[in-house]
This record gives structure tokens, sequence and C-alpha cells, in this order.
């Protein structure tokens, strides 16, 4: 759509975008499917983190001397930050984590991808999966939820309750 200057309608596209960004009931659906789903990633890794840390290792970019660190630390991360959406607790601070967790999920995987390089992507089980299809999978996976992520994080009404 081409916007032009002048015209009434012309902004009607930018009111029903900024109308859609702005419903708290839509923004709290994705909140908690955001919060729901690093929940339920974090599970096998907490429960096996010398399989993630394999997992980890097999993404070929990490030094061998941070792998356990980020095989014990990062589920952690995904169970509180997933538990805060939740709970609507610190939803920003959440929130921006998980952004950025997830924007360096997708440049990890897409530098995978570009290069070749075999790996399981490890975000819900240890289970291997079919390569190519599972990262592209995952891919557009992060960033439907990045863009969601995103809708919270920038939504004015996503913090009121615990600005006071």
């Amino acid at each position: 759509m081409v916007i032009r200057l002048g015209k009434k309608g012309d902004f009607q596209l930018n009111n029903n975008l900024k109308g859609l960004l702005q419903n708290d009931r839509l923004v709290f659906i994705i909140r908690w499917c955001i919060g729901f789903t690093f929940i339920y990633a974090s599970f096998n890794k907490i429960i096996a983190p010398a399989a993630f840390a394999k997992i980890i290792y097999g993404y070929g970019l990490f030094p061998n001397s941070i792998i356990n660190v980020i095989a014990i630390v990062l589920p952690f991360l995904e169970l509180s930050t997933g538990l805060s959406l939740i709970f609507g607790i610190y939803i920003r601070a959440a929130t921006l984590i998980i952004s950025i967790m997830i924007a360096l999920f997708i440049a990890i995987l897409s530098f995978n991808l570009i290069r070749g390089y075999e790996f399981d992507c490890g975000c819900f089980s240890s289970i291997k999966t079919s390569y190519s299809r599972a990262v592209l999978s995952s891919i557009g996976r992060d960033v439907v939820i990045l863009a969601g992520a995103l809708m919270v994080l920038f939504n004015g009404q996503s913090g009121k309750k615990h600005s006071r």
C-alpha cells in the first residue's frame, strides 16, 4: 500500500496497526504463549544439562570452557523469563531478555545454516531431527516469537501495573 499525504483514508492502515498493537487482550495472549513456550523449552534442558551441553558443542561456535556454563544458565534464564511473563512480573525486562535471546538464536541458526554446518537445534528436546528442515522451521518459529515479543515489549500497557 502506498501512503500519500493529504488524503483522509491514507493513514487508516497505520491506525488499524496501532490499534492491533495496543490491544491489551492480544498482548496478554501473546505474552502467555511466549511464556509457556519458554517454560516448556527449558524443561528438557534443566533435566538433562549434559545432553544440552553436547548440543551446544555441536553448534561449533563456543569455546569449550563456557559450554557447560551456557548449558546450565540458559535453561534457567528461559524458565525465569517465561514465568515472569506468565505471572506478569517485570514484563518488559523479561521480554527484552527473551527478544535478545531469540535474536541470538536466529543469528546462530542462520550462521550455521549458511556455512552448511550440521547441528541439532536443541530448542525443545535432545532428540535429533532432520537438519535443514528443522533449522528452517526453527528460524521461522523464532521470527514469529521475536515479533510477538517485540509487540509485548513496545506495547504501552505491558508494564503499567508494575510501574507505580
